[in-house]
């Protein structure tokens, strides 16, 4: 009997080495996963900050193209454009024309609008042209390149010694600086009562060169 006794109670240490040695087999697992814990976040933010970058990366670049797309050319400034005028009145016309031209030597193409400001320099002081009122778009300049513009004004068929005039100051359009330029008409204008301009301006590309509307 106590040899038997001697026997259950050996069993009954290795089942409680046995259990003993399941439970902390079951605890080392537990333990391993605080660092699996750790490395599945990481990995998580790593594929959210990959998804992130592709995603502003995007961005960037559709910010990118359309900043490339929607930006467009400046305006014309009086410093980059080579401003004259020649004489464009045909023989047997009622009116004279005067012919400005805008050439772009700023390196770049450049915006124009549709009319400029013209003010013609007189004996009587400074006249400004009025608008014909003809439709013109905003059109673009390029480089290097010429658009033409008409100035009309009546020609002095009075017998008298009339208005005489010395010098155009043209102004490009959306500017405020003027250039100065020989008035390249006839020496003189009728004389009016004053009532209102009797000198025109056209549109931007409403003249072309040597003078033809």
């Amino acid at each position: 009997m106590r040899v038997r006794k001697l026997t259950f109670a050996a069993l009954a240490v290795a089942a409680t080495l046995s259990l003993t040695a399941c439970n902390d087999e079951d605890l080392t697992g537990q333990g391993d996963p605080s660092a699996a814990s750790t490395a599945s976040p990481s990995g998580g933010s790593g594929s959210d900050s990959s998804n992130g970058s592709e995603k502003a990366g995007g961005q960037q670049d559709a910010g990118s193209e359309s900043g490339s797309g929607g930006g467009g050319a400046e305006k014309c400034r009086t410093d980059d454009l080579d401003i004259s005028a020649t004489d464009g009145t045909i023989g047997g016309d009622t009116e004279g024309t005067v012919v400005v031209e805008f050439k772009n030597l700023g390196g770049k193409d450049c915006v124009l609008a549709a009319y400029a400001g013209v003010d013609l320099k007189t004996g009587s002081g400074p006249l400004s042209a009025e608008r014909t009122g003809q439709e013109a778009d905003t059109t673009v300049l390029k480089d290097g390149e010429s658009t033409f513009f008409g100035v009309t004004y009546p020609m002095n068929d009075s017998g008298g010694s009339g208005v005489s005039v010395s010098a155009l100051l043209v102004t490009p359009p959306n500017e405020t600086k003027s250039f100065s330029v020989e008035w390249p008409g006839s020496n003189t204008l009728p004389v009016t009562d004053g009532s209102g301009s009797s000198v025109k301006v056209g549109p931007m590309g409403s003249a072309g060169q040597g003078g033809e509307s």
